[in-house]
């Protein structure tokens, strides 16, 4: 049994669906800022209120796993991402606080909104960085990392940073979509609709920059038979736009927020064919930075015990506060 592999497939997973399930909120509390009056505000907190922490289970499962398994990776990626990681975790204490003492004060309201805005911009932008960074290639001498400091920040990795913003934006709209009252979803259905845009010129642009600047990405996806193969992928993304503003179109809310998943699952896809089989793009494979198969073997033993767990814990906390909410409603 290859446990290297499977474990390269649990990391991504656990990161994937990380990404899916903070990412509407993230994008939440970026629009916040835009809510029309505070009662609204409080319906966007209230529509994530039961299950922002628990998403965030699955960022700890990823981080946690990947130093498990993997330590050689995560001794050489970290350094690389240090100044954005740090960012990112204030940015996601900064709006866990926020969702604390927002409720508990009147006078000092207007600071929390801020930092729910500000830290989850933060988390958002510094996460799209930090993939940036992968994506573009990290330095590597032996088996420790050579680059400079500040190599995370580069315009690409800025442009993605951008790029993700849009995403979560779009998915956050597409959530509000399916929990506010009917009244507002007119709003929120225009606000998808130009986020989703922004987003698809993002994602073309995106494709088109990273082979242009990594030949070894651009040898990946053109050369043949490959290109044959993965055609499919930019396929399959324009299928799922079109479909998306289609649903927009007819204020499908439930269909708009799954085929914006759908997105974010082609795109993963794209990731994992650009960088496979590198956990540290371009220097070391899974292969090489992962631990003994003993070790490998033991963990999966507890992986294959607590992730059917946590994906049911997970999924009944949804189905609990599943529907729309009302006005004045709220969990806290």
């Amino acid at each position: 049994m290859d446990y290297a592999l499977i474990w390269y497939g649990l990391i991504g997973l656990a990161v994937l669906i990380y990404v899916v399930l903070d990412g509407f909120d993230l994008g939440i509390g970026i629009l916040f800022p835009s809510a029309h009056s505070e009662s609204e505000k409080d319906l966007m907190m209230n529509s994530i209120a039961p299950v922002w922490d628990g998403n965030e289970t699955w960022l700890v499962l990823g981080g946690g796993g990947l130093f498990a398994v993997f330590p050689l990776a995560y001794a050489v990626v970290m350094p690389a991402l240090y100044a954005p990681l740090i960012i990112m975790l204030l940015g996601l204490i900064l709006r866990g606080v926020s969702f604390e003492y927002r409720f508990r004060t009147k006078r000092g309201k207007f600071l929390w909104d801020a930092s729910f805005f500000i830290g989850s911009l933060m988390a958002t932008l510094m996460q799209g960085i930090m993939l940036g960074t992968l994506l573009q290639g990290i330095e590597v001498s032996g088996r420790s990392y050579a680059g400079g400091w500040f190599d995370w920040l580069t315009p690409f990795t800025l442009f993605c940073g951008f790029a993700l913003v849009c995403a979560y934006v779009l998915l956050g709209a597409c959530w509000l979509l399916m929990k506010m009252p009917e009244d507002m979803m007119h709003r929120y259905n225009g606000i998808a609709k130009r986020w989703g845009a922004m987003m698809v010129v993002c994602i073309v642009i995106a494709s088109i920059w990273l082979p242009l600047s990594n030949p070894l990405v651009a040898e990946r996806w053109f050369s043949f038979p490959n290109a044959l193969l993965f055609f499919v992928i930019p396929v399959v993304a324009a299928v799922l736009v079109w479909q998306l503003f289609s649903a927009l179109m007819q204020q499908r809310a439930v269909k708009a927020y799954l085929i914006g998943i759908g997105l974010f699952v082609v795109s993963a896809t794209g990731f994992g064919v650009s960088t496979f089989p590198y956990l540290v793009p371009f220097a070391l494979t899974f292969r090489e930075v992962a631990g003994p198969d003993s070790s490998l073997a033991f963990l999966l033993v507890g992986a294959v015990i607590l992730l059917p767990m946590i994906i049911a814990y997970t999924a009944y906390s949804y189905w609990v506060f599943r529907g729309k909410m009302k006005h004045g409603e709220g969990y806290h």
